[in-house]
């Protein structure tokens, strides 16, 4: 049975939860259902699968006082690219939120009705927006989040930002669903059979935005820990700022010649599939894409132990790549994993293929009906 879903997020820069949409979309619409994309930005730094209807819903509006009537302005915006949608194509089966910006406005628009929507949790709410915060501003942040979740559809990429979201913010949910992020393994080996111009060489690999919860801080500070000589190449991007305050620290570690700064690549897979490791330093993984990707491409990995999927992913004979929350710890499991690696061949992925992901979707489409159940 075919079925109509809209996918709904602010924007397509490149960043994981935007891969993570690009590939469902992709995947629901090679199967033969309906697909829809409403971006809330202007931006997309990736291709569009095709067969794929890809919608920017702009806010233009440029009165001073935009930002206090941001939510409604643009929720009403939805509202109307949503029925105008449906009344030329037939009414969605499933809609899905993706990240928290969207999430609000997508709440507030009767459109996207409470039975047919689902709000797809990508990261950890208490590490991203409670961090640093206490008293009266602890409390209204969570009041804030808990307006948009509470009594709504979840989808978590792990149990653990499912959790988080219950336990640390106090959010009830009509339902809650846990969906791992889906995987397109046999596009991904095609694009790491692409040139790369550090094939053969060995190196270390990072692959992330210059984010606060990747603690690239803690990735330098290991490495230079680790006494790994091969150089360590950092795929990703962020203020300029940021990089220059990386740049610093890498020079004050005396690493700095050994570091080298690739910026974002749109096809990351033959540098995952050339280096000799792969590292996660980060605070918080809502689920740790990258982790899956290397494991595809068997690249061994090591990671923190951080709030999120990586523990969940890095399991058995994997489990000796997971480190603590600190330097020490990650630079001695990067000299572990990369003096004595894991056998990857044995490694199985199945469960992060896109269609065991995508027919986990349509069943929530096929859920409306039923009873709520949290």
């Amino acid at each position: 049975m075919s079925r109509s879903v809209l996918l709904i997020i602010d924007g397509l820069p490149g960043g994981g939860a935007e891969k993570v949409v690009l590939t469902l979309a992709e995947g629901l619409a090679d199967a033969g259902h309906q697909v829809a994309i409403f971006s809330l930005r202007k931006v997309c730094e990736y291709p569009l699968p095709t067969g794929v209807e890809y919608r920017v819903i702009e806010d233009r509006c440029r009165r001073p006082w935009r930002k206090l009537t941001e939510l409604h302005r643009r929720a009403t915006q939805l509202e109307r690219a949503i029925r105008l949608h449906e009344s030329q194509h037939g009414a969605f089966d499933l809609i899905i939120s993706n990240l928290h910006k969207t999430d609000r406005i997508v709440s507030r628009c009767r459109a996207a009705t409470v039975a047919k929507t689902w709000y797809c949790l990508h990261g950890v709410f208490s590490a991203s927006y409670l961090a640093g915060k206490t008293g009266f501003s602890l409390w209204l942040k969570r009041w804030k989040i808990r307006r948009v979740y509470q009594g709504r559809q979840l989808v978590g990429v792990s149990q653990y930002v499912v959790d988080d979201l219950v336990n640390r913010v106090g959010v009830t949910p009509r339902r809650a669903r846990i969906i791992a992020n889906p995987f397109d393994f046999q596009q991904i080996r095609q694009l790491a059979a692409a040139p790369c111009e550090l094939a053969g060489s060995d190196y270390l690999l990072h692959v992330g935005r210059f984010h606060q919860a990747k603690r690239h801080d803690r990735l330098l500070e290991a490495y230079a820990l680790s006494g790994i000589q091969a150089p360590l190449v950092l795929l990703g991007q962020g203020r300029p700022e940021v990089e220059a305050r990386l740049r610093q620290l890498a020079k004050k570690l005396g690493i700095s010649e050994r570091v080298r700064f690739e910026g974002f690549q749109s096809n990351p897979y033959p540098w995952i599939k050339h280096a000799r490791l792969l590292v996660v330093s980060s605070d918080s993984e809502g689920f740790g894409n990258v982790l899956i990707e290397a494991l595809c491409c068997n690249t061994p990995v090591v990671s923190t132990r951080c709030p999120g999927g990586p523990a969940s992913i890095l399991t058995g004979e994997l489990a000796r790549g997971l480190a603590d929350l600190n330097a020490t710890s990650l630079a001695e499991k990067m000299q572990e994993i990369y003096l004595n690696p894991p056998d990857l061949q044995a490694t199985n992925l199945e469960i992060y293929s896109l269609p065991v992901i995508c027919q986990q979707y349509l069943q929530l489409a096929e859920s409306v009906s039923t009873p709520a159940d949290a």
